[in-house]
């Protein structure tokens, strides 16, 4: 196997300026960082990353778990998680607890099979010494996923935790909420109905309190009977599209994309159009969105951004730039990245 030495000779240089270039550090001239980039490349030369470590008393290696890779959240944050160690010198570990393919949502409430599966991720994560840890949620809820001390820094992305030394960053769900509906009170609309998820779901408690904050500022009353929830599925957004239909609604806010295809499948089963008869919005920006027809006016959620500010707080905690305990004077750390909205053809103008 090729060493870090034998690289420095054939380049002429030293295995100092070698393993600077290989770690992303300034003040090597280009010409030098290219020919040492290409004869690494060539000669397939591979960092001991583990070696380093034990030389620094680092790893250089990031540990991730997920609770299920299958989530359309989850792929986004991971390989953003991942690029951005990359970036900083760091390799990264996936653990997929593979939650929601075992039991569903079933587990929610089974902290045993919930263990039996987390545990055993932790402990290889901590037999490798991985420097730190980020923590991928399926679902915003406040978890509690460590039970003893971690000993190494650790970040939670998608949900929340109640732990000062674990922060949390997270959608900015009240604001999304809020936008969606100001845009359409901005359309004309004054009777919207609304599809949520579950009543006591983070995403769908604060996506409402912003809906609300909006109608409230524009002086549009509040009116419970046009809400409804569901279980943030395609089925769900159906089941409940007849009760606000019927109410007499001229838009329909629903907290997911999923649901916004069911009030399209009633609506159509009713012989009424979307985006015509009744205008629909949804929350989620999923790539069905924009192939719905008419394509679906959403919010984007930030993920990819969510993904970057995790592993960069870790990786500053690691580094030794922040100490999450000093920052948080023993307050959980809440960090909310807002999301964006999207416009496409699925809300007409009210007149």
């Amino acid at each position: 196997m090729v060493t870090l030495k034998e690289i420095a000779r054939e380049c002429n240089v030293s295995a100092t300026t070698v393993s600077n270039i290989l770690n992303g550090k300034p003040k090597v001239s280009e010409e030098t960082r290219l020919k040492v980039l290409d004869v690494v490349k060539r000669r397939g030369y591979q960092p001991n990353y583990i070696a380093q470590g034990l030389r620094n008393q680092k790893t250089k290696m990031i540990g991730i778990i997920a609770e299920d890779i299958s989530q359309f959240s989850t792929p986004g944050m991971i390989e953003s998680i991942m690029s951005c160690c990359e970036e900083n010198g760091y390799r990264t570990i996936v653990q997929n607890l593979r939650l929601y393919a075992r039991w569903q949502e079933s587990w929610f409430n089974n902290e045993e099979a919930y263990r039996s599966v987390l545990e055993p991720a932790l402990q290889e994560l901590r037999s490798i010494k991985v420097d730190g840890l980020i923590y991928v949620a399926g679902h915003a809820r406040i978890i509690h996923p460590f039970k003893e001390e971690l000993r190494m820094p650790a970040v939670m992305a998608y949900a929340y935790t109640d732990s000062p030394r674990v922060p949390s960053v997270v959608i900015e769900d009240e604001k999304g909420g809020y936008d969606m509906v100001k845009y359409l009170l901005s359309m004309g609309h004054k009777q919207i109905g609304i599809i949520g998820g579950r009543p006591d779901n983070i995403h769908t408690k604060k996506r409402l309190l912003g809906a609300q904050k909006a109608l409230f500022e524009a002086g549009v009353p509040y009116n419970p009977d046009w809400v409804r929830y569901g279980a943030w599925n395609r089925e769900s957004g159906y089941e409940q599209a007849g009760a606000i239909v019927d109410a007499g609604v001229s838009a329909i806010f629903c907290m997911s994309d999923l649901m916004a295809g069911g009030v399209y499948d009633y609506l159509e089963e009713q012989g009424l159009k979307a985006g015509e008869d009744i205008s629909v919005a949804g929350f989620d920006n999923q790539d069905v969105a924009e192939y719905f027809r008419p394509a679906l006016t959403t919010m984007r959620l930030p993920l990819s951004e969510i993904g970057r500010k995790s592993a960069e707080m870790l990786l500053e905690c690691i580094d030794g730039e922040t100490e999450t305990e000093e920052v948080s004077e023993n307050r959980p750390v809440e960090i909310a990245i807002p999301c964006s909205l999207v416009v496409r053809s699925s809300v007409k103008k009210k007149l």
